[in-house]
């Protein structure tokens, strides 16, 4: 039997060997570590026997899918604390995500904080009793009643929902089991850092019509100096909640009227514009043309699309003149339109159209926070039309645009390369030919890259880029997506060097991506603190006292004539307190005006940056600022 190894080292054993015994075989420390294996691309227990020749990773915390099994563990472990301490409560499910895991619960009283708490020291009890996780199966019927039994609706309906000749697989750990495809590891011992984070409500299976049960966050780790830096990274997080800073700077808000559909404020607005004034000034350097496309469009373009059939759950539609018509989720099939509305010939391409065209999405209430999940948003699309001896070349130009924008944000960034779903349109060779597009042009430009297999979009594979902010937390942001399927959906078409027509390739892309999540993004990123050419207000003028309204408004009228954004604070607060107001609106330069400052005809700067920067001739202080905003400079904050 051969096992070929991530790193393409093969080991060659005579009889079966479980992952975990494998492990072993490589070092001991790997198997102190080992989470979960990797056999041909499926994940599996540390216990299940290999008795073939096969691919095998050995994942660990550090693997996303190690991770995933480490926390999924934990959910059980939260699980089994609550039947004990609560054998009344009804389970429904457990799974990891991203940063943790939860379990939905249905309790017939209200979850309190100190329930949380009460749960959380029975884990850690758990984890002490180092108990051996145990995989076995059952017939469906057999496995009905098992969790009949234990008066457990939601796991009935869970296997109810299965094929009746379907074997049910179930997880022992202690008295405790629950219905679990796995994989886990082998017992409790290793979930030493365990934290309960939050609670929320959630509806049965995520539909609104079914009962609200009681959502438990957590999170675990290996070790607790790792709890403890994730603990730390929320805190963070919270005193940066763009829905907390937003309100204190007056960029947004949101009303009962509308849910998940924000209103942008005057400051939020300069803040908006700002981004897609840059957005428009790049995007004209690169050969881009901006179009606009309508927001409502009938039935049948969604359909020839795929829309319609791939996405329709997520589109709100109307009737018009008795004619189904949809308000458009994406900008893609206007611009397919906008392509089709004249002749093209092969020396036309590559068009790059750009457009920041406003999208709605239906998003369950339940998703929705802040500008980060939202049902109507700004997407900073481009569709560019090539022919295929173009695509590396675009995709690259493509790359290097994006490259530039997180640079001047002060982004780090990684990529991942999202393969064919499932659920996708078009022949396995046109999948093959756009995945190598995408593929050949990373590896041109040297970047690393991560493959996600099936997560791309149904119509073509993408490449995505994942931010990562000044606390660490990652987004999802820009994507490079390569299409087949639109342009022969849509039969477009191009006139070649031969005098016949031929099919267009189409690349969707966004840098930004949703204009308004962005801005939630760099709000926190920044923590309010934009930089200069960014902030909704640039310079505040503060005067002393009344006597010196006079020369506060001269050089307040000065800054706006240099096209500075400025305010003038005329309360009558003294002068400490107007200070400490304009560094909490996180505005970057305050000017001081009094006596001295009329006398010479000067002004007392004070900044974000250094503090107190001293007294400056106006005319000098407003060229530094102007250079500042031109170059788009980041400053370095001064030290709390």
């Amino acid at each position: 039997m051969k096992i070929t190894l991530k790193d393409g080292s093969i080991r060659e054993y005579s009889e079966p060997k479980s992952v975990i015994e494998i492990a072993k075989d490589i070092s001991e420390g790997l198997a102190r570590v080992a989470c979960a294996g990797e056999v041909n691309g499926e994940r599996v227990d540390l216990r299940t026997v290999i008795s073939e020749d096969c691919a095998l990773s050995i994942l660990t915390f550090e693997d996303k899918g190690g991770r995933d099994t480490f926390r999924h563990t934990a959910s059980h472990i939260m699980a089994q604390a609550i039947k004990r301490l609560y054998p009344n409560v009804k389970l429904a499910i457990g799974p990891s995500i991203d940063d943790g895991f939860y379990y939905d619960i249905d309790s017939d009283e209200p979850v309190t904080a100190e329930h949380v708490e009460a749960i959380e020291a029975e884990m850690k009890k758990i984890v002490k009793e180092a108990l051996p996780l145990e995989r076995f199966e059952l017939p469906r019927e057999e496995a009905i009643r098992f969790f009949e039994e234990k008066n457990e609706p939601y796991k009935v309906e869970l296997i109810r929902d299965l094929p009746e000749d379907a074997v049910i697989s179930l997880y022992r750990q202690g008295e405790f089991t629950d219905l679990c495809a796995g994989p886990h590891l082998m017992s409790t011992k290793p979930v030493k850092a365990i934290k309960l984070t939050r609670l929320a409500g959630a509806y049965w299976r995520g539909n609104e019509k079914n009962k609200m049960l009681t959502r438990i966050y957590g999170t675990a780790y290996p070790k607790a100096s790792e709890l403890e830096a994730y603990l730390t990274m929320l805190e963070e997080a919270k005193k940066r909640d763009h829905r907390k800073i937003g309100k204190e700077m007056g960029l947004f808000m949101f009303a009962e009227e509308g849910p998940g559909f924000p209103f942008f404020l005057p400051k939020g607005m300069v803040l908006k514009n700002t981004l897609m004034e840059y957005w428009r000034e790049i995007h004209d350097r690169e050969g881009y043309v901006e179009i606009s496309t309508p927001v409502i469009l009938n039935r049948k373009l969604w359909e020839t699309s795929g829309h319609w059939d791939h996405y329709k759950e997520n589109m709100y539609t109307t009737v018009i003149d008795d004619e189904d018509y949809a308000i458009k989720p994406m900008n893609c099939p206007g611009g397919m339109l906008v392509y089709k509305s004249q002749p093209r010939s092969y020396r036309d391409l590559p068009l790059r159209m750009g457009e920041i065209g406003l999208v709605h999405r239906h998003e369950k209430s339940g998703a929705l926070h802040g500008l980060m999940r939202v049902r109507c948003f700004n997407q900073d699309d481009a569709h560019i039309f090539m022919t295929p001896d173009q695509i590396r070349d675009e995709i690259k130009g493509v790359v290097s645009l994006i490259d530039e924008v997180y640079q001047l944000f002060g982004f780090d960034y990684f990529v991942e390369l999202s393969t064919r779903p499932e659920n996708s349109m078009g022949t396995d060779e046109e999948w093959e030919m756009a995945t190598n597009g995408l593929r050949d042009a990373l590896e041109d430009m040297g970047l690393e890259y991560k493959v996600n297999e099936g997560d791309g979009a149904f119509y073509g594979p993408k490449i995505d880029f994942h931010l990562v902010d000044a606390i660490g937390r990652t987004w999802q942001c820009g994507t490079i997506q390569l299409d087949f399927q639109l342009p022969q959906r849509f039969e477009a078409e191009y006139i070649g060097p031969d005098g016949e027509p031929h099919r267009p390739i189409m690349i969707h892309r966004v840098c930004f991506g949703s204009i308004e999540r962005f801005i939630g993004i760099l709000t926190e990123h920044f923590e309010g603190k934009f930089p200069t050419w960014l902030a909704p207000v640039q310079v505040k003028v503060l005067p002393i006292s009344d006597k010196y309204g006079d020369y506060a408004h001269k050089v307040y009228a000065t800054l706006k004539a240099a096209g500075i954004r400025t305010e003038i604070d005329e309360r009558s607060e003294k002068i400490g307190y107007k200070i400490r107001e304009a560094r909490n609106e996180r505005v970057p330069y305050m000017l001081v005006v009094g006596q001295k400052e009329e006398e010479a005809g000067l002004v007392s700067v004070r900044s974000r940056f250094l503090g107190d920067e001293g007294q400056k001739d106006l005319s000098e202080f407003i060229a530094a600022v102007k250079q500042e905003i031109a170059t788009r400079e980041r400053r370095e904050e001064e030290a709390k």
